[in-house]
């Protein structure tokens, strides 16, 4: 039981050891600022920024979506389990069939997807003045023609993209808090070992991905630097309240309530994913094809690593 301790313990450091390490490099070192960038390097940095998006849409589809679904129709059954054994002879089999067959966990995605749609739509309704729609836009258009981008329709507004940067952080700190507390639950050191070195296969490539979309996207370094240090700190949150409710179940509907914010997290980290982080990566009409391989790379390499996380 000490081994295993001091194992988490270790991994409650090596998460949050990578996570700034590789959080924080892309602030750290102006080579990343795209702004400032051209030639050679530019084009670098800008299949790079693919390539995290591929990290991202892997990320979203098959870690967070996927064990989203998972969860929930696990605590789904346990939930009918439970319900069917305390009220047996007063339902009929076919009206528990249809209500365990009903797509919950795509339900629960979704309603994450339209609750930021919806709050982002009532910011920018709330936001918009009177001649501020026209000037925003000269702002854009101008700043396409700046970097060279074609018209794939307007690029979102600088009063959309910090609240997308605040849900794509919020999002993965709720996912990363969830992957910190299964690897806090573990009861065996491989077990423990195995899970915890695929969350940080997969964890310093997406905390990458987001210090270098903080970076592009002009935040402050103070801002950017305390955004990576808040995210950082949610695995080993996470490990830790595993290590505190070690041995113990989730009754009460502690794991359903648990699966459906991980459910409403991987919608909004959806929502920013293909409304904000693709459409700005293919926003350019050079290289179609070299930016379809560096978002197919990063997607694969996420996909590969979905086969022990």
């Amino acid at each position: 039981m000490e081994l295993l301790i001091g194992v988490k313990i270790g991994c409650l450091f090596a998460l949050l050891a990578l996570t700034l390490v590789c959080g924080l490099i892309p602030i750290c070192f102006k080579w990343f600022q795209i702004e400032s960038a051209t030639g050679h390097r530019r084009r670098v940095l800008s299949l790079l920024g693919c390539i995290s998006a591929g990290v991202f849409l892997g990320a979203g589809l098959m870690h967070m979506t996927a064990e989203a679904l998972e969860r929930i129709e696990s605590e789904i059954q346990k939930f009918m389990m439970r319900n069917r054994t305390e009220s047996e002879g007063y339902s009929s089999g076919d009206a528990n069939s249809a209500y365990t067959d009903y797509p919950y966990g795509e339900l629960v995605i979704s309603l994450g997807f339209f609750f930021i749609f919806f709050l982002e739509s009532l910011a920018v309704q709330g936001c918009r003045g009177a001649d501020g729609g026209s000037k925003v836009q000269e702002e854009e258009m101008g700043g396409a023609r700046v970097l060279g981008l074609h018209s794939h329709g307007p690029l979102p507004s600088p009063s959309q993209s910090p609240f997308r940067a605040l849900v794509l952080l919020l999002s993965l700190s709720f996912h990363s808090v969830f992957e910190g507390l299964a690897v806090g639950l573990q009861t065996t050191v491989a077990a423990t070992v195995q899970l915890c070195l695929a969350v940080l296969a997969h964890k310093g490539l997406v905390v990458f991905g987001v210090g270098l979309r903080l970076v592009q996207r002009g935040t402050g370094p103070r801002w950017a630097v305390f955004s990576i240090l808040a995210f950082a700190l949610t695995s080993p949150l996470g490990l830790a309240l595993g290590l505190a409710v070690a041995g113990g179940d989730a009754e009460g509907g502690r794991g359903l309530a648990q699966a459906v914010l991980e459910g409403v997290a991987a919608g909004t980290f959806l929502y920013v994913t293909f409304l904000e982080i693709l459409p700005r990566e293919l926003a350019g009409p050079e290289r179609p094809l070299l930016k379809w391989g560096c978002v197919a790379a990063g997607f694969a390499f996420m996909a590969f690593i979905a086969l022990w996380a």
